[in-house]
């Protein structure tokens, strides 16, 4: 009986794919190709960052993420629509005595450019929030299509930019069911921690309300896992967990927990900017790759 012999080649590649290396997603590592330039600019695609609970990486994201696609050759809009203005204070922008998009809420004639502010990234700008924005929904309440006031403001602007982010305040009330309305896709930052997990489910349960009712083009564009900390067995358990029940809509790209954040906060600067060789910047970059290959950005 005459037996097949292994190549040196079959056995290499055996010996490869017993060897691939995984992420921590338990999927294979994969290295996104850097974007290609684009021709033109517009129209932008809008995207709201978006999780009940506080202190997930919304914020963190909307800017590191948004250097990133920005240092890609998008431009990007970044819109702050929490109260606390974390998002203005980390891109080192004015918030007092300035148009915000409390006033362009509120005031239909004001032309949304000039609410926008340049920040120090090339390409990244942003319109700013203040604590008056905490009001906007005593406001809102008794105006005609009040869920579709954001995205009447940002039909001016989309022309002018690739990707507009919404960094969404932590509650699901009148304004986050606005920014949702806005938007083409959604992206969930998740903490990697067991009540962050919890409110995952009546999140998506809103998002299917509004796509049914309000919004039939709005898509999940993913969940990340943020905070996440390899070294504790709780912080692998949740991803696997996330993992087990969102599949491939839980993100490859996956953000670790560092004290580099909240420095970079203090400096009102983007992670990529403030440490570009710090492996928090690096994954940043890798998830503006990761959305542009998904064709959740051009």
């Amino acid at each position: 009986m005459r037996h097949a012999v292994a190549t040196t080649d079959d056995t290499a590649t055996a010996a490869a794919s017993s060897h691939t290396e995984l992420g921590p997603t338990g999927r294979p590592l994969r290295e996104f190709p850097t974007p290609e330039p684009l021709n033109g600019h517009g129209p932008a695609r809008i995207i709201a960052l978006c999780n009940q609970k506080g202190g997930v990486g919304k914020t963190t994201t909307t800017i590191s993420m948004g250097a990133a696609l920005a240092a890609y050759g998008r431009r990007v809009l970044c819109i702050d629509f929490d109260p606390q203005g974390a998002l203005s204070a980390g891109l080192g922008v004015n918030t007092h005595d300035d148009l915000t998009i409390y006033d362009l809420l509120l005031a239909s004639k004001t032309d949304p450019r000039e609410a926008i502010q340049h920040t120090a990234v090339e390409n990244l700008d942003v319109i700013p929030a203040n604590i008056d924005l905490s009001a906007a929904e005593v406001h809102l309440v008794n105006e005609v299509a009040r869920e579709q006031i954001l995205a009447r403001v940002l039909r001016h602007l989309t022309g002018d930019y690739d990707v507009i982010l919404i960094d969404c305040q932590p509650s699901l009330g009148l304004l986050t069911v606005n920014a949702l309305t806005a938007s083409h896709g959604v992206l969930i930052p998740l903490e990697c921690e067991f009540f962050a997990l919890r409110g995952v489910a009546l999140l998506i349960e809103t998002i299917e309300k509004v796509k049914d009712r309000l919004n039939p083009a709005l898509e999940l564009d993913g969940i990340l896992a943020t905070m996440f900390d390899s070294r504790t067995l709780h912080s692998r358990e949740v991803l696997e967990r996330v993992v087990d029940a969102f599949g491939d809509d839980v993100l490859e790209t996956v953000i670790g927990r560092t004290v580099k954040f909240p420095d970079a906060s203090v400096a009102g600067m983007p992670i990529t900017e403030f440490a570009p060789e710090h492996n928090a910047a690096k994954a940043y970059r890798q998830l503006a790759r990761e959305l542009v290959a998904r064709g959740a950005v051009a």
